[in-house]
């Protein structure tokens, strides 16, 4: 492979609700191709958090200066200096760049075969501009009538048994994921209240516990006739939860795998021990929804994933990755992401700009 002689990494935030933002990396090899990867960040106390940022400049953007490599999974090493989110947009890029140099598209050299994505909505009950929680049904049924077969229910403790029912009631069919985000632990109550849900047929229960408490997500599974998805940080994490029987399904979200090259492993054993999968995009800005895409190809992503760009607000990608009556289809005619990223306009909001060499 080309040796790689330039890194860019770019910090963009949109103005429109909410702000999110976004570490952008873009990678230059030797023979003029050029790939793209993409980590969210998001505000902490005291401000937007700059680990992802000091992570590509410092130590992952020096080392894959010349790094002598002839597949993505060949960066493993060099990714392993930086966080989760860094080394997820750093082994974006590198999948990038590699299959538009080799003209491949990134769904089949990760191994997918599926042509088309089945789309799920998430949705919060606090609802914000939506109208309250009281419009929770109202805001269920616009991403039903948009196509979405699914959709992910935030909840947390003291805000969960109610909204669950009142989207059971007006959609009995509609396959629900509850989002607990770590919220909850195994006191009487929290317990009581994951009992609860698991009446209204959830699809998942997902992230109820803190990540590293497997244990008490394998009791919780016992409990429960929905399937326990554990938040998972790494593939050896995986396998423990697996051979704990510390759930059945994962969220498969490269971001805090560190990368494609993880996320494909995690998919693997997923899938062999029969768990079910669905995928989640990563930011707002199309690059991390198209590599989404791309992962959700692969056999064992049998649920509908949140792949898809927010709508409204500038196109950075394109096409803009959208469902279309809850389908996104896969690009197999393109290499690499299968989108044309707008350098231009991201360069152009950037509120920080680093080049290696500098």
């Amino acid at each position: 492979m080309p040796e790689i002689v330039a890194c860019d990494a770019f910090r963009v935030r949109l103005r429109r609700g909410g702000r999110p933002e976004s570490v952008l990396v873009r990678l230059a090899g030797a023979d003029g191709a050029v790939g793209w990867g993409e980590a969210a960040v998001g505000p902490e106390p005291g401000g937007v958090r700059d680990d992802v940022w000091d992570d590509v400049a410092e130590r992952l953007g020096p080392a894959l200066l010349g790094l002598d490599w002839d597949r993505p999974e060949d960066v493993s090493a060099a990714a392993e200096l930086g966080g989760s989110g860094a080394a997820a947009a750093v082994d974006t890029a590198c999948w990038d760049l590699w299959c538009r140099g080799r003209g491949l598209p990134l769904a089949h050299a990760l191994g997918g075969t599926r042509t088309s994505i089945v789309t799920g909505a998430r949705i919060s009950p606090d609802g914000g501009r939506d109208g309250g929680a009281e419009a929770l049904p109202e805001r269920v049924n616009r991403a039903v009538g948009a196509g979405h077969t699914r959709v992910t229910l935030a909840v947390r403790p003291g805000r969960d048994v109610e909204p669950l029912r009142a989207v059971r009631a007006a959609f009995p069919a509609l396959a629900v994921v509850a989002d607990a985000g770590c919220a909850y632990t195994e006191d009487p109550a929290h317990l009581a209240a994951l009992a609860a849900l698991d009446a209204y047929g959830p699809l998942a229960v997902a992230r109820p516990f803190a990540s590293d408490d497997l244990a008490a997500h394998a009791r919780l599974q016992q409990r429960l006739t929905a399937a326990v998805a554990p938040a998972v940080g790494d593939v050896a994490t995986l396998d423990a939860a697996i051979a704990l029987g510390a759930g059945r399904a994962l969220d498969l979200r490269f971001d805090r795998l560190g990368g494609l090259t993880a996320a494909r492993a995690a998919h693997d054993r997923a899938y062999a021990a029969g768990w079910d999968v669905w995928c989640t995009g990563v930011g707002a800005f199309g690059i991390g929804q198209a590599a989404a895409v791309a992962l959700a190809a692969l056999p064992g992503c049998t649920l509908p994933s949140g792949v898809t760009d927010p709508a409204g607000g500038p196109v950075f990608v394109t096409p803009p990755v959208r469902s279309a009556g809850g389908v996104v289809g896969v690009p197999l005619t393109q290499p690499g992401l299968g989108h044309e990223i707008d350098g231009e306009r991201i360069e152009r909001l950037a509120t920080r700009r680093m080049r290696l060499p500098a």
